[in-house]
């Protein structure tokens, strides 16, 4: 049993009695205490001597996980408070009242949350430190507490909003966690500021601020999609206290020269500025033209000696060296979840603010079950995160908690500031371990420091140390490391290795996505194939055209052909493989003449996939090129998936990539990928070049194509089964987050009827009889696109005239060229297919969808294509909508 310390001083009180340092709260502003939020220590830093010691952020004090969760989740509802101010309200540095039935629920939450914190340091037996055990069932009143404690988390979750148009950013490394409990309260896209070196990761650094006051001064931001911070109207910046304001500066400075943003609001457990500060930030608004506003758990004042740095310092030397501990060191072991538990993505590269509790609650199970009975009531267990991962041990501490109720659980993390150590009453840091970082470490080398557990009235009996995902073990158990240096304290140590995902995630391949083989393509895609989306075509129809959902959101049916239909797609091949094969070699001499001969082949899945691959395997054939090729979504109205473009701008060089798709019918991709690669341009700096590389161009929509004659490619006969079955790319946000590439499905239960390599094998054994042809005149091919023939847009002027003719005035609902009108028969719900008188011998498997379908066939004289369909106006008024805008539409 540990001695009781009755009546504690507040953990300020020997700084503010030595160096007549106080903090004092601001009347009427404040929803907590100053003094409850923080105590005091003084730093080994020159650049400032003191040191606000949080009570809350569990990051130099061992804390509740429910504790430091409670007070991140009403900084959140703050925020949100704040954000429910009227737009003409002006900047202000104090809070905007908030809105009645949320200030309430601020009130409510804030009132318990002192109640809890007051008891915690009046009770010695159940304070943040763990001096022992009152008299009475210490267990009793732990559960009570932590009932207390767990109703108001729950209580504060339930305020939870989706704030669109937010971004959130937290400030490396104390309120990495603390931001994200933020972000999760406000629904918003979050990242947090890193000193990880921007080259490691391949990332250019979105921007860089200074941290002038800190021991380690310098921040970046590494976001893998830098559109989620350009094009948000709001950015909540969160740190753990303000004291001058002057790193908030440097970032909205930053921010705003890289993006302007309308409004920015500054969000802090404790804010001391002064009123000068204040008015910095005032006129930084007036300044730049946007609003900015901070809100706090709690206002006040510092007072700070004219010669505190120097008496700082002269006590810093006066005082003697901590005792050596003399507790017995503590068992290691390893606890390898590296291939048990999905790779944890990293917030300095951004995520959803609000990832879901299954993550944590499974590596909490594992801890859980490796402790096993090591674990009894009683025990107090400490969960030890390292410096910037701070969020998901703090979720994993929680579920601890709950796991194992008779025990008492806490959550601090490691750092690199130095803090010196006092053996003192009402000093908030009384006991250090150090230990050594490697090279490789996220913020680099040097000495780590973890404080507060070992002290005798400080221990713990088990020590969870949960360090980066990806750190190795021998970074962890060598001398002079962090395992060493913890067991000294006395606790059992649980070392908990996690894997780590790649900033951005890793491409699929075949045979595990795809029955393409991976040296044919790499697929820059989300596998969702357990998600169920597949719904009836009149049904997605019907919700397509009244505007409901994107047609984006949910797949088509996917069916096995019959024999019939088959037959017709060996027929097909079979008779135009030839033809295929000489557009395929025009088109990649095309390709590598522009590209200097290392084209980066980038396919617009799904249809560009199987062309992609039979111009990397021309190229192979005849140059033996081995040209990258990956295949990647472009959703209409949403454009070319930003993440992919992203990956593809960290792997290679920008202007040697070249999309490729299948065909065209009016334009529509070719416009929407040249937005697409504007917009990225725009945000994050990488020029793509929006060349599209098509096989056929019957809309004359494009200058880079195989052949402008409209006829059957054989992979346009079938869906996912000539496509490596794979789905169409779907864009759902239900199943992508930020961060993640566009989904699709791999429908591995149609590989009986799976003849998409059976189409490449044919097309490139035609590739020695056309090569001679094709080299020939692949002489004369220009090296700049704008010698290529032009685009003339003759397709879409076509498409107008169809809509109008025939009364849908939707150009959305008119699909022209043999492979739009297939799919048209194959996904949508058909209305009329329109076909040329003298193209019937080319689209024979057309006319068989639509006999099958009982759809109208209209032979059109003069039609500009071989064969055009028309998706059924089931709702035309909602298809175009009471502003006239088109719906969304494939």
């Amino acid at each position: 049993m540990r001695a009781v310390r009755a009546n504690a001083p507040w953990i300020g009180a020997y700084v503010r009695d030595a160096l007549g340092v106080g903090v004092v709260s601001a009347p009427g502003r404040s929803v907590l205490p100053v003094e409850a939020l923080v105590g005091l220590a003084l730093r080994r830093n020159p650049k400032r001597a003191h040191l606000l010691v949080s009570r809350v952020l569990a990051k130099h004090v061992p804390t509740e996980p429910g504790i430091a969760c409670s007070a991140g989740l009403l900084l959140g509802l703050l925020v949100r408070a704040e954000l429910r101010a009227p737009a003409a309200e002006p900047p202000s540095g104090g809070p905007t009242p908030p809105a009645p039935s949320l200030g309430a629920a601020i009130d409510d939450a804030a009132a318990t949350l002192a109640r809890l914190l007051a008891s915690d340091a009046e009770n010695p037996a159940e304070n943040s430190f763990g001096y022992g055990t009152a008299a009475g069932d210490p267990g009793e009143t732990r559960r009570a507490r932590m009932a207390s404690v767990t109703e108001l988390c729950e209580r504060l979750e339930g305020q939870r909003a989706e704030l669109p148009g937010v971004v959130t950013i937290g400030y490396a490394e104390t309120a990495t966690g603390l931001g994200q409990l933020v972000a999760g309260q406000l629904g918003s896209y979050y990242i947090h500021s890193t000193r990880e070196a921007a080259s490691a990761e391949g990332l250019a650094p979105y921007g860089a601020f200074e941290e002038m006051h800190s021991h380690a001064t310098s921040h970046q931001l590494l976001p893998t999609s830098r559109a989620a911070l350009d094009l948000a109207e709001t950015v909540v910046l969160v740190d753990d206290e303000l004291s001058t304001g002057a790193t908030l500066i440097n970032t909205i400075r930053e921010l705003h020269g890289t993006a302007p943003h309308g409004r920015y609001v500054v969000a802090s457990l404790v804010d001391l500025r002064s009123p000068e500060d204040r008015g910095k930030l005032d006129a930084l608004a007036v300044e730049l033209g946007t609003r900015i506003s901070a809100v706090a758990l709690a206002h006040g004042t510092i007072q700070l000696p004219e010669l505190l740095a120097a008496d700082a310092a002269e006590l810093i030397r006066s005082l003697p060296l901590p005792d050596a501990a003399a507790a017995v060191p503590g068992q290691v072991r390893l606890l390898d979840l590296n291939g048990l538990v999905p790779p944890v993505r990293s917030a300095r590269f951004g995520i959803a603010g609000r990832p879901g509790p299954e993550q944590a609650a499974g590596i909490a199970a594992a801890v859980a079950a490796a402790l096993g009975a090591g674990v009894t009531p009683g025990d107090r267990i400490l969960v030890l995160a390292t410096e910037e991962f701070m969020a998901l041990p703090l979720a994993v501490a929680a579920r601890l908690q709950e796991l194992w109720p008779d025990t008492d659980v806490r959550y601090s993390t490691s750092t690199r500031s130095p803090i010196a150590v006092l053996d003192e009453p009402g000093y908030a840091v009384r006991s250090a371990v150090a230990f050594d970082s490697d090279d490789d470490a996220p913020d680099g080398p040097g000495p780590r420091f973890a404080y507060n557990f070992a002290h005798p009235d400080e221990r713990f009996d088990t020590i969870v140390v949960m360090p980066e995902p990806g750190t190795l073990a021998s970074q962890l158990t060598a001398p002079g490391k962090i395992a060493e240096a913890v067991a000294g304290s006395g606790a059992a140590v649980q070392l908990v290795l996690l894997p780590r995902q790649a900033p951005f995630p890793p491409p699929l391949a075949g045979p595990l996505f795809g029955s393409y083989s991976p040296e044919d393509v790499r697929w820059l895609l989300t596998d969702i194939s357990s998600a169920q989306l597949e719904a009836p075509s009149a049904e997605r129809e019907a919700s397509i055209q009244s505007g409901k959902a994107s047609y984006a959101e949910s797949l088509p049916q996917e069916y096995e052909p019959s024999p019939e239909y088959g037959a017709l797609f060996q027929a097909a091949l079979e008779s135009s493989a030839a033809r295929l094969a000489h557009a395929v070699g025009t088109l990649t001499e095309q390709v590598l003449r522009l590209r200097e001969n290392a084209p980066v082949l980038v396919s617009l899945a799904r249809a560009g996939t199987p062309v992609g691959i039979l111009m990397k395997r021309w190229a192979r054939q005849v140059h033996g090129l081995d040209l990258p090729h990956y295949a990647i979504s472009i959703v209409r109205g949403l454009g070319v998936d930003q993440a992919a473009l992203g990956y593809l701008a960290s792997r290679h060089d920008p202007e040697q990539i070249m999309f490729v798709d299948g065909w065209t019918g009016k334009g529509a991709i070719t416009r929407e990928l040249a937005a697409a690669v504007e917009l990225f341009w725009k945000t994050d700096g990488a020029a793509f070049r929006p060349d599209l590389a098509v096989l056929a161009d019957p809309g004359h929509c494009v200058r880079i194509f195989g052949t402008r004659e409209d006829y059957l490619i054989p992979s346009a006969c079938l869906n996912s089964t000539v496509s490596g079955l794979v789905s169409r790319t779907v864009f759902n946000k239900a199943l992508i987050g930020p961060g993640d590439f566009h989904g699709a499905k791999y429908y591995s239960q149609l590989s009986r009827s799976d003849v998409s390599n059976d189409f490449l094998a044919t097309v490139a054994a035609q590739f020695p009889a056309v090569r001679a042809e094709v080299l020939a005149a692949s002489a004369a091919f220009p090296t700049r696109v704008e010698a290529l023939p032009d685009a003339d847009w003759s397709g879409w002027s076509a498409v107008e005239d169809i809509s109008r003719r025939f009364g849908i005035n939707n150009v959305n609902l008119v699909k022209p060229g043999v492979g739009e009108t297939t799919r048209v028969l194959l996904r949508r719900v058909p209305w009329k297919v329109l076909v040329h008188p003298d193209a019937s011998e080319d689209i024979a498997h057309v006319l068989h969808l639509a006999e099958q379908r009982g759809v109208e066939v209209l032979e059109v004289p003069d039609l500009a294509y071989s064969c055009v369909g028309l998706i059924h106006p089931l709702h035309t008024p909602g298809a175009t909508g009471a502003d006239g805008k088109a719906g969304v539409d494939v």
